[in-house]
């Protein structure tokens, strides 16, 4: 550590481990970060350019897509901190909390559309 340098809250903790962790930790938010923005990328293209849809369930997808994509956003930086903090003191890495609601966001949107174009 360079010297009079002061780490934010999470890196004040324990050990510095091996930076190839530190880095993949880094490269998982990125995904999760871009997962999110193809969300937002999504919810803007299907409000623009989205099929002919009831009313309410283009909003309510759309608007789905945009919370889905803030929730990810604020749960990757707090996972990201949580495995980097976990890391330096040697504990058990947090559970995964992201994947299950993002399948559950993406399974609604999917099963929604398709019982639509459906009934179409």
């Amino acid at each position: 550590m360079i010297a009079g340098c002061r780490r934010p809250g999470p890196f004040r903790v324990g050990q510095d481990p091996d930076p190839r962790f530190t880095l993949a930790n880094e490269r998982t938010f990125l995904a999760w970060i871009r997962t999110a923005l193809g969300m937002i990328a999504g919810a803007v293209g299907f409000e623009a350019f989205g099929p002919d849809l009831p009313p309410l369930i283009h909003r309510l997808l759309v608007i789905g897509l945009l919370v889905a994509a803030v929730v990810i956003a604020i749960g990757c930086f707090l996972r990201w901190i949580g495995v980097e903090s976990a890391m330096r003191r040697g504990h058990s890495l947090p559970a995964p909390a992201l994947a299950p609601m993002l399948v559950g966001v993406l399974a609604f949107a999917g099963t929604t559309l398709a019982l639509v174009f459906a009934i179409r």
